[in-house]
């Protein structure tokens, strides 16, 4: 089963995490500059670590050279993305600053 997920991504952050899912919308923060494909490839990493999956099933469909992308996942359903998504970006802002 693959689904796809709206990304909204900051470069240039000061920590790389998942900051909160708003509908089928997901912020996240990489510290990667929007250079070479850089903060993409951030992206995929922390993504596939948050969902537990290999970097391989993801892959940005839209959104290359923008902060809004596309993100293709395969392997789960769209619940249980929204299930880990969330208990990662819980656990992000349960943590001090």
């Amino acid at each position: 089963m693959t689904i796809t997920l709206r990304v909204h991504l900051t470069p240039r952050s000061a920590r790389d995490e998942v900051l909160s899912l708003e509908g089928d919308l997901l912020r996240a923060r990489v510290t990667a500059p929007p250079v070479e494909g850089r903060a993409n490839e951030a992206l995929l990493r922390l993504l596939a670590e948050a969902l537990g999956v290999p970097k391989s099933s993801l892959r940005i469909v839209r959104g290359q050279r923008s902060r809004e992308k596309l993100v293709e996942i395969e392997g789960l359903d769209a619940a249980e993305v929204k299930r880990r998504l969330e208990l990662r970006a819980w656990r992000v802002a349960d943590k001090p600053r």
